[in-house]
């Protein structure tokens, strides 16, 4: 039998988090966007409606699942339940369940989503959760039992490499084409650029602005999405992972003029591309992008990172760099 404290505002990030990243630790949904630190700052900067956190505890008072959900109107101008950090810069979410305790950690949600203690609401969308996640397996049939209609669809890939032991090696399983490519790239940047890595508190409010700007400057769809409230967002994230030690905020630099940039995220053995950008006008002939990434690459292998993770996205350059898909599920369902 569970027992499930539900807290309405956002004092329970600070109420749960003491045991959140621990229990995260021991789920199968172990990702930094379900982090006490993305999921707070995500709800801070960009969260809307209401707020419920389920904290679900076993017989003996121990926590074993948290589940982060806010009610607000959808698309259809019904309120929409979903997961805080749906949907646009949070690439993977989930309930949050100790391994084994997935099927007790979603009754409790479907409980108390059909109890009066849940806000009103006519539909479900649950979004950006991993192939092989337990939500896929068990909740659908859940769902169905309660008359809630679910379906399952694809909704995006994530396209990831699996590292070798050296950049050599790397390298070698490349398209004999596209290694020859970066490898001629590389020779011709290496006497001109540098790589440099925001490691100073002081210096990480003004890295982030230039980061920004050559986001901006990278794309017209780009410059739309960075809109003040999602610049906020990202000065937010930025500082919340610095502080913990997560954050690889990388530029190359040419002549001491920032060229291109990647903000990368560092969670256990993974390096997590988040976002890029790139001045098109300037030092084109360098292939700035490209070089920095693949330096990026080298230095993930030289840290002893196993994973580089494109995150969300079929880009055709994250094929040519050797990513395989990994897909995700939105799970949603219509109140019956």
């Amino acid at each position: 039998m569970t027992r499930v404290h539900v807290y309405a505002t956002a004092d329970g990030f600070a109420a749960l988090a003491g045991q959140w990243n621990a229990l995260l630790q021991r789920s199968a949904a172990d990702t930094l966007f379900l982090t006490h630190e993305w999921q707070s700052v995500w709800w801070r900067e960009l969260g809307d409606g209401e707020l419920r956190i389920l904290a679900i505890c076993d017989d003996d008072g121990a926590l074993i699942g948290l589940a982060p959900l806010f009610f607000a109107l959808g698309p259809s101008g019904t309120v929409e339940v979903a997961l805080v950090g749906c949907k646009e810069v949070s690439d993977y979410l989930d309930f949050i369940c100790a391994r084994g305790h997935e099927p007790a950690c979603l009754r409790a949600v479907v409980d108390f989503l059909k109890s009066s203690d849940a806000p009103a609401w006519q539909s479900l969308a649950l979004c950006n959760i991993v192939e092989t996640s337990p939500t896929l397996a068990l909740l659908p049939e859940m769902l169905r039992a309660e008359g809630w209609h679910p379906q399952v669809a694809f909704e995006d890939t994530c396209p990831r490499i699996a590292l070798p032991e050296s950049f050599d090696a790397y390298l070698a399983s490349l398209d004999g084409k596209e290694r020859r490519e970066l490898q001629r790239k590389l020779r011709r940047a290496s006497e001109e650029v540098a790589i440099t890595f925001t490691t100073e508190a002081h210096a990480l409010a003004r890295d982030v602005d230039d980061f920004i700007a050559l986001m901006k400057a990278s794309a017209p769809e780009k410059a739309a999405f960075m809109t003040p409230r999602m610049a906020r967002f990202f000065h937010a994230i930025a500082q919340a992972m610095f502080d913990v030690g997560r954050l690889q905020l990388a530029f190359l630099e040419v002549a001491g003029a920032r060229a291109a940039a990647y903000m990368n995220f560092l969670y256990n053995d993974a390096v997590l591309v988040y976002n890029s950008g790139l001045d098109p006008t300037r030092y084109a002939y360098l292939s700035p992008g490209q070089v920095l990434i693949a330096r990026l690459i080298e230095k993930a292998i030289l840290d002893g990172r196993r994973v580089f993770d494109f995150l969300q996205g079929n880009e055709e350059y994250k094929y040519k760099l050797g990513g395989k898909d990994v897909s995700l599920y939105t799970l949603s369902a219509q109140r019956g």
